[in-house]
């Protein structure tokens, strides 16, 4: 039937109606919140490209939890800076590095049992030249060095299971990384740590605000030699295809809005848990926007978390996690 007996607006008239026939929906436990972990104490350092965000210390990060369960959000993402860095990334994989410490302190608050705690999987923050893996020098010039990456990874994602980590989360992007972490975690006995694989990290424009939270950018070079290329969605699918055959639980789409057709397609094509990040160049950018007052503030943020559900992604990696759980 046609109009007048088909009137699309009689479900939309009031906001109760609108409830009941909502089809997406999300939840502050829907949500994962990114902590950026540095040395000492009392430490609330903002970052400048990121209105909200903070370096933080352990006792900081640990209030900031405390907050975090209190809304009800689903888990933390940790990152760390390091009191030093070297070309083996030593702080990523120490038993005394300062994610693993956090881990600790967080285990042993009642935050611990309500959040799940995720250990981002990566070298940059811990490397000199701020690359994802070994460098090495060839007639070419410098080249990142895949395979015996692998090991400090996998040594990497071990240490931070040790000490507390829920779940583990590579983001580096080397080849045949999730092997090599599921063998070293399962050698270790840590045989039920889940693997969260960043599946089809994008080479982004949009990490820029980022690499000052973590203080991660490459000292030379790019990392479009192993971050994929933002062209290609059939490598994006043979990406997710192959970290789900090397043994990941669960995949990590990054970046969330620009590569919302990938988000779909991984929905509709494997069944294991999705999940969006909302990185740092998204949440930047609508920051920038609520202070010029050219968007609603509360509208955009809900409104940009929904599109990510909408698209199939199962929870969300969001810096807005606690202002979203706060209007939901």
């Amino acid at each position: 039937m046609g109009f007048p007996q088909n009137r699309m607006r009689r479900l939309r008239r009031t906001e109760p109606l609108r409830a009941l026939v909502r089809e997406t929906t999300i939840e502050p436990g829907d949500l994962i919140y990114p902590l950026f972990i540095c040395p000492g104490s009392g430490v609330r350092q903002p970052v400048g490209s990121m209105p909200g965000v903070f370096q933080l210390s352990i006792d900081e990060a640990v209030r900031e939890a405390e907050q975090a369960a209190s809304l009800g959000i689903g888990g933390l993402l940790l990152f760390g800076l390091p009191d030093t860095k070297d070309d083996q990334a030593t702080g990523a994989w120490s038993d005394d590095g300062i994610v693993q410490q956090a881990l600790r302190a967080l285990k042993k608050t009642s935050a611990a049992g309500q959040l799940v705690l995720i250990a981002d999987v990566c070298l940059c923050e811990y490397t000199s030249h701020g690359h994802c893996g070994i460098v090495v020098q060839t007639p070419e010039g410098f080249e990142i060095d895949n395979d015996p990456s692998l090991a400090l990874l996998a040594r990497t994602a071990t240490s931070l299971a040790k000490a507390g980590a829920d779940i583990v989360a590579p983001s580096d992007m080397m080849d045949g990384r999730i092997a090599a972490i599921r063998h070293a975690l399962d050698a270790a006995g840590r045989t039920q740590t889940p693997i969260l694989s960043y599946a089809s990290k994008f080479a982004s424009a949009f990490y820029g605000p980022f690499r000052e939270a973590a203080e991660s950018a490459p000292q030379f070079g790019d990392r479009r030699s192993y971050q994929m290329d933002g062209a290609n969605f059939r490598e994006a699918m043979l990406e997710i295809e192959l970290d789900l055959d090397e043994g990941a639980d669960m995949i990590l789409m990054k970046p969330a809005m620009p590569y919302l057709d990938v988000v779909r397609a991984a929905r509709d094509s494997i069944q294991v848990p999705i999940g969006a990040y909302q990185v740092s160049g998204e949440y930047s950018m609508l920051q920038a926007a609520f202070e010029k007052g050219w968007l609603e503030r509360d509208r955009a943020i809900l409104e940009s978390l929904v599109s990510m559900r909408r698209a199939g992604a199962d929870f969300i990696v969001t810096y807005f996690a606690e202002d979203a759980a706060k209007l939901l």
